[in-house]
């Protein structure tokens, strides 16, 4: 444990942070889990969910959650599923 007043504000905050980064990903995992069950149901429920898949992967990227080359693989892969129905 830190002594210096400093340093444990700084754990205290990446106590805070590290938690909302987890639920920001729980967000995106659900969120890509949606997608999945949305690509079974049609074309137009699909899109929908697209469009929601890629905004949170987007916010995940301007968060620091995630690396742009990771979100483009991720983009990427979710496209060619949805492009498989059609």
């Amino acid at each position: 444990m830190p002594n210096i007043k400093s340093a444990k504000k700084r754990v205290r905050v990446i106590k805070t942070k590290s938690l909302q980064n987890q639920m920001f990903k729980s967000q995106l995992k659900t969120t890509i889990k949606k997608f999945d069950v949305s690509l079974n149901e049609g074309k137009d429920a699909a899109d929908v969910a697209y469009k929601n898949v890629v905004k949170k992967i987007d916010q995940a990227v301007s968060r620091g959650i995630l690396h742009k080359n990771t979100a483009a693989r991720k983009k990427s892969k979710l496209t060619l599923r949805l492009n498989k129905i059609a």
